[in-house]
């Protein structure tokens, strides 16, 4: 078997038992559901600190996934009711105290040694806004169904955000002749782009008919999050393309990292929630 070959299969490989996870995480209950969202937010953020140092910053590493750990037990707590019993007295203290956290980094930075504490305190809350804020954002979009608590929603929205990598990435493959970004992602066409949007709106058009749900609000939410999605790559491009590095990190065979695989999710996710909120 070829090298190629062997790098296809273990990237198909790793690609089913990601997808298996991830499923069955969003289906099982809201614990399994918040621990994947958990995993995503710790990876993402220690791989975004690390293309940080390796663009010459040095974030506040833990201060800032700390902080982000806190923003999104938080928002956790107000989705799950199960949660919320946890954590309903202390909720205030500890959003107040994630708050002082982000102040800390401000204060730490005096004492640092380093030549840019301007880039990296930004290094630092760039850390929690890019990944610790759209993950806890991600809570609420379950709760967009009809039921309090509709899985169905989350996995329609991981569909057509897998939708539109998988026929932008066939059609540019099989068409693909104009460049939409070269100075990022010089693999990515117009041709592509307009075929992951085509793949979207039928999987968003395919959702719901499943959830008898309106097939224009669906159709405006595919191209929503199809669009958003191609910038959330775009943007992950530009940070690897900074540190120059090809990937975020190694930890899916075959993928790379966390980031690498949930980039169009990351970005996607606000934009997605707020059409939900004021849309559908």
């Amino acid at each position: 078997m070829s090298e190629k070959m062997k790098n296809l299969a273990v990237r198909t490989l790793s690609g089913i038992v990601l997808a298996a996870i991830m499923l069955g995480a969003v289906c099982w209950s809201q614990w399994s559901f918040g621990a994947l969202l958990l995993v995503i937010l710790l990876c993402g953020m220690h791989e975004f600190y690390t293309l940080a140092a390796a663009r010459g910053a040095q974030p506040q590493r833990l201060i800032g996934m700390l902080a982000g750990v806190i923003l999104f037990a938080a928002n956790f707590a107000v989705v799950s009711e199960s949660v919320f019993d946890l954590f309903s007295a202390n909720l205030i203290p500890m959003l107040g105290f994630g708050l002082l956290l982000l102040f800390l980094v401000f204060i730490r930075e005096l004492f640092r040694e380093g030549t840019d504490p301007m880039g990296n305190i930004g290094a630092t809350l760039t850390g929690v806004a890019y990944v610790a804020l759209p993950v806890s954002l991600m809570c609420y979009i379950p709760m967009q169904g009809e039921e309090p608590w509709s899985p169905a929603i989350m996995l329609l929205f991981i569909f057509i955000i897998w939708a539109n990598d998988v026929f932008a990435y066939l059609v540019g493959m099989a068409f693909g002749r104009h460049r939409l970004c070269e100075r990022l992602s010089p693999k990515k066409s117009w041709e592509g782009f307009f075929g992951g949007l085509a793949g979207a709106v039928v999987m968003g058009l395919v959702g719901a008919r499943v959830l008898d749900e309106s097939y224009a609000a669906w159709m405006g939410l595919a191209l929503v999050a199809a669009v958003t999605g191609v910038l959330g790559d775009l943007t992950e491009s530009m940070f690897k393309r900074s540190a120059g590095v090809k990937d975020s990190g190694r930890l899916i065979p075959g993928h790379g990292g966390v980031l690498d695989r949930f980039d169009a999710m990351l970005v996607a996710a606000p934009f997605v929630l707020v059409y939900m909120l004021f849309v559908m």
